[in-house]
């Protein structure tokens, strides 16, 4: 039989990109990737002098639609593969990336009435201006004592659909009023390709408070937070909402020429980008925590019951893998971090260095802070550069860096940053762990741990846990095509499950990184210390760094509405 393929396409907050896959084997035949042409909206809307508030972060839908037909046909050519064995694609997002559309599913920043106002345009996952929203939602549904909060670790994020909802009807009624949809950005997608909108069952779960069996919280609870949000689930946020792995229709024929396909192959319903990578690593039972590595950490979990994990993302029923409970978990800042410091904090020497001797600067960091043993620096860090995603859940702290001295060389800052993102993820491991959602071993995928081999061996060190590593470096991509090939399905060359496609496509590689017992040991002591400053910072003890936070926010005002 002529062997078959699938496109995935993975969007991530600066680029997309499209890789085909051998459904064989889930080897990589070709990938390319588009940056997006208006990047991470900021500071200015698009071609005009109207400045962002602070904390928001926008994109452009078309930049999107520019992956599909960029992307796509460029890893048809490099591959030389054949349209006829292409038998589906499939995506996976960022998120909670929204955006508001009107009755034919456009974009209402693509209309003239409405393309000078923010709250048109598509909000990305790491949008933080609806905090105030995601408090008084909390606070609301403590209050009501609303079944749905502790499946979320007892907080909804400002980065999720309800908040960034809000937001638009507070301050864009008129916005507001015009969407007749708000959508994933992965949904929206998705609806591109075929025509329709079928929405997916894992950003719903996970981001916008939908339950499989309960469905979305009541009118009265929504009414509750605002009385012009009391509909809101059966209008605005209405549809079906689907399980991962079915086909959301066929694709059109004028997307598939544009994207060098046959029209009315399988398209798979949306997805998040780590959940994706599950699969793709061959996770598909408990115990393994999948760590989706980049700008950012998602920790991805299967569980057999439903458990109340202090700070988790979510535990959504077939979130992940059909059969069992997903839970998520997740740091807002990890890469961002290390890349904050080599644009802000290294001296120029250390740039030059690098540059004598050929090697990326990130690699020269690295190498220098191998040669620090655990402790040596004297330093520790709180990973909080974005806030506290997990176990907090709390946008409105920030990093800290404790132990300077005048003898401080980068290295050891670069490696105390290493460091304070692993205390994180052992923060988040031993919640887990000790609400019997058990941890035994560790999957990392991203473009991290193919990069850092120091910072995988610190993670290891600070869970003492063995730490497998994707074969893949396109994950997430390999993921949305393993999914693709279920909604193909079996009849065409593609799989019935997710669990057979894993089985034949998920890889990690032969090398693992396991714990060093003398490094656990100090690791254990740093440990103690990092959730002493976590507890006293992030709990309420000293709430310095929000006051901090809110000073910052009075003088970034105008000096006219300065009092």
């Amino acid at each position: 039989m002529t062997t078959k393929y699938t496109i995935g396409v993975d969007y991530g907050t600066e680029s997309g990109r499209a890789v085909l896959i051998d459904l064989s084997n889930g080897q990589e035949l070709a990938d390319h990737v588009t940056p997006y042409r208006h990047g991470v909206i900021d500071q200015y809307l698009p071609n005009t002098n109207i400045k962002l508030g602070h904390e928001w972060a926008l994109q452009h839908p078309l930049d999107y639609v520019e992956v599909l037909t960029t992307s796509v046909p460029a890893v048809m050519k490099e591959s030389g593969v054949d349209a006829d064995d292409v038998i589906g694609i499939g995506v996976d997002f960022t998120a909670c990336t929204m955006l508001p559309v009107d009755e034919e599913g456009q974009p209402l920043c693509l209309l003239a009435q409405y393309k000078d106002n923010p709250h048109s345009w598509v909000k990305l996952w790491k949008h933080h201006a609806a905090q105030d929203k995601a408090n008084a939602i909390n606070e609301m549904a403590e209050k009501r004592g609303e079944a749905f909060l502790p499946r979320y670790g007892g907080k909804i994020s400002s980065e999720w659909m309800i908040a960034k909802v809000w937001q638009i009807l507070d301050e864009a009624e008129d916005v507001y009023n015009r969407t007749d949809q708000f959508l994933e950005a992965t949904d929206w997608i998705v609806s591109q390709m075929t025509g329709k909108i079928v929405k997916n069952s894992c950003t719903a779960g996970y981001k916008a408070i939908w339950h499989k069996r309960e469905g979305y919280p009541s009118n009265e609870f929504f009414k509750a937070l605002d009385p012009r949000l009391e509909h809101l689930t059966t209008t605005k946020l209405r549809g079906d909402i689907v399980p991962l792995g079915e086909r959301a229709g066929g694709l059109l024929p004028e997307m598939a020429e544009k994207m060098g396909l046959n029209p009315g192959i399988a398209v798979a319903v949306g997805n998040v980008d780590a959940h994706a990578a599950v699969p793709a690593v061959g996770v598909t039972t408990p115990g393994k925590l999948v760590m989706a590595m980049g700008t950012s950490i998602c920790h991805m979990l299967l569980g057999e019951k439903e458990q109340e994990v202090e700070g988790m993302c979510g535990v959504v029923e077939n979130g992940i893998i059909p059969g069992y409970l997903g839970y998520e978990a997740g740091q807002s800042a990890v890469g961002d971090i290390f890349a904050w410091f080599v644009k802000h904090g290294v001296p120029a020497a250390t740039f030059d260095e690098a540059q004598e001797k050929g090697v990326n600067i990130h690699a020269l960091l690295e190498e220098k802070a191998s040669q620090l043993r655990p402790g040596e620096s004297g330093l520790l860090a709180l990973d909080w550069w974005n806030g506290n995603r997990s176990i907090l859940v709390d946008t409105e702290l920030s990093g800290m860096l404790l132990g300077y001295t005048l003898q401080t060389k980068p290295e050891e800052i670069y490696r105390a940053l290493l460091e304070a993102t692993a205390f994180g993820t052992r923060a988040i491991v031993d919640a887990f762990h000790g609400r019997g959602v058990e941890v035994h071993e560790l999957y990392a995928c991203g473009g991290l741990p193919q990069k850092n081999h120091l910072l995988m061996q610190i993670f290891a060190d600070v869970t003492n846990r063995e730490i497998k590593v994707a074969a893949s470096k396109q994950t997430p991509a390999l993921g949305a095509a393993m999914f693709a090939s279920v909604a193909a399905g079996s009849e065409v060359g593609g799989y019935d499950s997710i669990e057979e496609a894993a089985k034949k496509m998920g890889r990690v590689k032969d090398e693992t990184f396991k714990p060093i017992p003398e490094h656990v040991a100090i690791y254990e002591k740093l440990y103690q210390e990092y959730v002493t400053l976590h507890d006293y910072f992030g709990r309420g003890a000293n709430d310095v760094m929000k006051r901090l936070k809110a000073l910052k926010s009075i003088q970034h005002r105008p000096s006219s509405l300065l009092t």
